[in-house]
Order: structure tokens, then C-alpha cells, then sequence
């Protein structure tokens, strides 16, 4: 699929950070380069907690998902898990076990389970309240890796029909979040007497430095330059953001300031009133292309 950019961009900026977040819920990992796949960022939600039914498990039911750190090792070839308490978890990035079905969201799809020990680590571990401590007829919890050849499509409604595969994310392929956003929300924080918060709680895929607050809103077609050519992503939907960014991501405790801040300016009418911060897009064009921190991004303002 392809996207057109006018020649004339009233925007030209630059990638100022990129995360994935390997696991749902779970710390996300901050890179310097991330190959581009149509689902999004390479790996980014292909590993979900379930509960027994099967049914996803976020930071709203377990806030202390916040302190699981994945990272990249031996080549990429191992995704290796700390969490406060717990002994490192080391997964083979391309071993699964048996097949099964989950449910995220409004989607049940096939996904692989990855194993008993995987399972265990995670029920353990959150089985801790968070002073450590254990809790009482604490849930067990499973690891399920999403199946690759099934394709999950974003909303098309948003996509204005264009189909658009991902993995476990709330929904669509990448979430773009201009720094001055963050900056805007941290002034306001200060006002009101409380510190600032670090861009993690709103978990980006793409941060962008040199746009004005919240014109990731209002452009079109985002064109990034590449060695192997242009990436072209679209955004198509404002992200509505849930309790999550209240939670601390160094702690994983909760505080209301947050969304009550945002509650004083964010609310968006394009999604019935909810809070939104950030922008959800779809991979329009340059798939295998490696994304770095540094790219230039160009893009003009649309008017609709």
C-alpha cells in the first residue's frame, strides 16, 4: 500500500527516540535502529500475559507488569526478563510450545503458549504484592507468543479501509509521540505542584523531537528518510490513553495526577470525549526498512 507526501512539507523534523515493548504490559526497550515489519516495530507485542482463560492481562490489573524488563541478547537471538525478586527468565526469541487461542481486546486469535517454566516466572512473580510479599489466591498466569501467520487487522473504520496487521498492541502497527507533548503535560504538572513524568508512561513506539505540542494530531502522512529509501506512516487514530500512564514505570505504584491533569485539556471529541495523547498509525509503505534515531521526518498538516 502507499501513502502520497506532498513535495513541500509545512513539517521536517526528526526520530528522537524509538521503543518496543516485546511483551505486552511489560518495560519497554529503547534502541538506536528497529527494522519495520507491517505489524509495526520488529517484535514489538509478539509475547502477551494471559490468565487461565486465556484472556490478556495489562498493567490495569497488574501494575507491577511495569518492572518486568525485557532485553535483547546473544544476537537478538534470546529475549532475557528481570523483575524485582525474581531469577532472570531467558526465551529463546524463536521457540514456542504448544498452540492455542487468546483473546485481546475483542479479538481472539491463534497464538503459541511458551511453556511451563515461562508460566510459572510469571505467576510468581506477580503472585507478589508490592512490598514483595505474597498475596493471597493470587491468578495464575500463562506466556503466549502471537502466531505470525495470522493477520489481526487494525480497526478499518480508522484505516479508511486499508487493511493493517499487528500484533498484541491495543490495536495499530505504531504509536508516535511528540517530545513538546510531553514537555506541554510536564509545564502543567509543575503548575500544579507535581513533578515531572518520564515519556515511558505513555509507552511511544516513535518519539519525534521538533514538532510543535500535538501536531502529531493534525498531519498527514509522515515520510522518513531512509538509506533503503522512504518509510511512510500514517496516522489515522488519536490514541485514548486508560489508567496506565498514572502508573509509575520505576515503581509500578499508582498516583491519579496524570490523567487528571490531562483531564483539564485532552479530551477529544473525535473519540467520544476520552483523553488522548499520541497518535496511532499504520505502515504505509517501506516494510523491511530500518528505522534510526536521527532520521528526518517530513510531513504537512491536513485539513479535514
Amino acid at each position: 500500500m502507499t501513502a502520497s507526501v506532498p513535495n513541500a512539507a509545512d513539517v521536517q523534523v526528526r526520530i528522537a527516540r524509538l521503543f518496543v515493548y516485546p511483551i505486552k504490559s511489560c518495560a519497554g526497550i529503547e534502541l538506536t535502529e528497529s527494522l519495520l515489519t507491517e505489524t509495526g516495530l520488529d517484535l514489538d507485542r509478539a509475547w502477551m500475559v494471559v490468565d487461565e482463560e486465556g484472556e490478556f492481562v495489562s498493567q490495569r490489573e497488574e501494575p507491577r507488569m511495569a518492572l518486568i524488563q525485557p532485553a535483547f541478547k546473544r544476537g537478538g537471538t534470546e529475549l532475557q526478563l528481570r523483575a524485582p525478586g525474581m531469577l532472570a527468565l531467558h526465551l529463546l526469541v524463536d521457540a514456542v510450545e504448544a498452540p492455542t487461542r487468546v483473546r485481546v481486546w475483542d479479538d481472539e486469535v491463534p497464538a503459541y503458549d511458551m511453556g511451563d517454566i515461562a508460566a510459572q516466572w510469571f505467576t510468581d512473580y506477580l503472585a507478589l504484592n508490592e512490598r514483595g510479599l505474597p498475596r493471597a489466591n493470587a491468578p495464575k498466569y500463562r506466556l503466549v507468543r502471537f502466531d505470525p501467520e495470522h493477520r489481526r487487522l487494525s480497526s478499518l473504520q480508522w484505516t479508511g479501509g486499508v487493511e493493517a496487521p499487528n500484533q498484541f498492541s491495543d490495536g495499530y502497527p505504531v504509536l508516535v509521540l511528540g517530545q513538546s507533548a510531553l514537555d506541554g503535560l510536564n509545564a502543567r504538572l509543575k503548575k500544579a505542584g507535581h513533578g515531572p513524568v518520564d515519556i515511558r508512561r505513555f509507552r511511544p513506539n516513535i518519539v519525534l523531537e521538533g514538532l510543535e505540542a500535538h501536531d502529531e494530531d493534525r498531519v498527514g502522512p509522515l515520510q522518513i528518510d531512509t538509506p533503503e529509501g522512504a518509510v511512510v506512516l500514517t496516522p489515522v487514530k488519536p490514541c485514548p490513553r486508560c489508567p496506565i500512564p498514572n502508573i509509575d514505570p520505576d515503581t509500578g505504584k499508582s498516583s491519579p495526577e496524570v490523567n487528571d491533569t490531562l483531564q483539564t485539556y485532552r479530551q477529544d471529541a473525535r473519540v467520544n470525549g476520552a483523553l488522548t495523547f499520541g497518535m496511532n498509525a499504520i505502515v504505509s509503505e517501506g516494510v523491511d526498512r530500518v528505522l534510526r534515531v536521527g532520521q528526518t521526518v517530513s510531513a504537512s498538516y491536513r485539513f479535514d
